[in-house]
């Protein structure tokens, strides 16, 4: 199993997709979505044919509470 490929490779067809209701409509988010696992994958909001990756729930907490100040 290569791990590094496995991170965007899951189809997230007809996943549920969401971005911060901080949003300004200037379309420079990122989107998340829930993953069992638990994990998150993360894409451009502007640009789904990028692909995603995906990360562990707890990091990506870490990540919100950095940006945060917390």
């Amino acid at each position: 199993m290569n791990r590094k490929a496995d991170l965007c490779t899951l189809d997230l067809t007809g996943a549920t997709w969401r971005k911060s209701s901080h949003s300004n409509g200037g379309n420079g988010c990122v989107e998340i979505t829930e993953l069992p696992g638990p994990e998150i994958a993360v894409r451009d909001s502007k640009d789904h044919g990028r692909g995603h990756f995906r990360l562990p729930s707890e990091s990506w907490s870490a990540f919100c509470s950095f940006l945060a100040g917390e």
